[in-house]
């Protein structure tokens, strides 16, 4: 199994990684692609010394699958490219997830969806992911009618870029900005940029991607992403209304039973989901799960996981998993 990594120098690249050596991704040879100012560097993994390449030479090698990591601009250029030469692009940008013609996969909901013809699948945004693995079990019992969500998201959602400003105004040191104000200390409601209804394009994914996961337009998603000093880790409050009224007992039961859920709902002993605890785990952690009384067959709860690793990498990887498994590369 030849597997190339777009982006193998980024952020999430390096998790890409990561993940794969720790789940023995079986790998028979490893192309690592970065930007032409990275290529020769060299890069450890498994033991192996890899040398960085550029982008050609790694469609020249065909490889079976392409995890791409390197923004949507680079996704839409090159990605097509691979595909033509026979390999299913895996990737984790923006470029495609909305495109009709390819799929939206979160592999413990919907990767029985998938063909060996899918030669371009798109992996959902981190805070997609968390929520509609909460939500999935939930919607096939009660089925939803309304979300309202409000993220507190992570400075490693950004970038480098903004980890280095939050330790920069940590220490007390002028720096270079990742955002227009100040993130130590602070909570800014502006993740990515703003759209022309007054969302930003952050709120529109989660509005548009659980929809096309889910394979249902028949229910409705209000978001507000707000960015919070943490390192790792996306947090979410959300509130959901459905059609029919449920237990949350049984709510419970049905998320414990739910693969890659993790609930931790324990008021008594102040047992409930927080980034620090998510930090560097595959899990969607749920909790405070409890009846809104202002409205009938509404729930809320809050749900956490780590946005580098099932939020992105480990998701990939494990669409990989899918496809080699059942013999579609």
């Amino acid at each position: 199994m030849k597997i190339a990594l777009v982006g193998a120098t980024g952020m999430v690249g390096a998790v890409m990684l990561k993940v794969l050596e720790e789940r023995d991704f079986p790998i028979s040879e490893l192309l690592l692609v970065a930007s032409e100012a990275s290529i020769g560097k060299e890069i450890k993994f498994k033991g192996g010394i890899h040398k960085i390449i550029g982008i050609q030479e790694a469609i020249v090698a065909k490889p079976n699958i392409a995890i791409f990591s390197a923004g949507g601009g680079t996704s839409l250029e090159w990605a097509p490219k691979f595909s033509e030469v026979g390999t299913t692009v895996i990737d984790n940008s923006s470029a495609w997830r909305m495109d009709p013609t390819k799929k939206l996969i979160v592999p413990e909901i919907n990767a029985s969806e998938l063909t060996a013809q899918d030669k371009i699948i798109a992996n959902p945004n981190c805070s997609t992911i968390q929520m509609v693995m909460a939500l999935a079990p939930l919607h096939r019992k009660y089925k939803m009618k309304r979300i309202v969500v409000s993220t507190y998201q992570s400075v490693s959602g950004t970038g480098v870029k903004a980890i280095r400003q939050m330790e920069n105004e940590m220490a007390g040191v002028q720096g270079e900005m990742a955002y227009p104000y100040p993130i130590h200390k602070n909570a800014i409601p502006h993740c990515d940029d703003f759209e022309a209804n007054g969302y930003t394009k952050e709120e529109m994914k989660l509005a548009r991607e659980p929809q096309k996961i889910l394979n249902d337009r028949t229910f409705s998603v209000s978001a507000t992403t707000v960015r919070i000093p943490t390192a790792g880790g996306h947090s979410e409050a959300v509130n959901v209304e459905f059609l029919n009224d449920f237990d949350p007992n049984e709510v419970r039961t049905l998320l414990h039973e739910t693969p890659g859920i993790t609930v931790q709902d324990n008021p008594d002993t102040n047992t409930y989901p927080m980034p620090m605890y998510a930090h560097n785990k595959d899990e969607v952690f749920v909790g405070r799960i409890r009846r809104d009384e202002t409205q009938p067959n509404t729930l809320n709860m809050w749900i956490v996981s780590d946005n580098l690793r099932k939020g992105a990498a480990t998701n990939a990887v494990q669409i990989a998993e899918y496809l080699v498994a059942n013999n579609l590369v």
